[in-house]
């Protein structure tokens, strides 16, 4: 089992040494569940965050897929809340508090700030990668930038 330098510095200077370790262990061959789990087993362990995890698209939904951190929701509707709107909207979305997001879905109460970037295959959003942070004002344009950059690589 192969493990990864837990980067430190900045937060951009986090993700460039990040991405090149999260694209090593992407593997072309795998399913893409699996790909899903280290990506966010890294980001978890790498930035502490209060939960990391993917949405994935089925039956006209997001269900939960491969994730870090405490219980979460298991199903979302397209549209709703957070993960929905990025579906929907098919963009990153970035809340700085997400008590002042219209429709924010409480799976935790602990929960104060959050991004998710969709995942897209041949055009269409097959995925969202959802981040919540335990602090307010987590998530900023380097984020979005560099998440996006990340989950390109589960991309078709």
């Amino acid at each position: 089992m192969e493990s990864f330098n837990i980067p430190t510095g900045s937060k951009q200077e986090i993700y460039a040494s990040l991405l090149p370790q999260v694209q090593a262990v992407m593997d072309e061959k795998a399913d893409i569940i699996a790909n899903m789990a280290n990506m966010a087993a890294m980001l978890h362990e790498t930035f502490g965050f209060w939960w990391t995890g993917f949405y994935r698209v089925i039956g006209g939904e997001l269900v939960l897929g491969p994730f870090q951190g405490p219980l979460a929701c298991t199903r979302i509707a397209y549209g709703r809340g957070v993960c929905g709107t990025a579906w929907k909207e098919r963009r990153t979305v970035v809340v700085p508090d997400v008590e002042q997001f219209p429709g924010h879905i409480a799976c935790s109460s602990a929960s104060r700030s959050e991004i998710v970037v969709p995942v897209f295959q041949n055009g269409e959003v097959t995925a969202v990668l959802d981040i919540d942070s335990a602090e307010l004002n987590t998530f900023d344009e380097t984020d979005a930038e560099c998440l996006e950059r990340l989950v390109r690589g589960l991309e078709g």
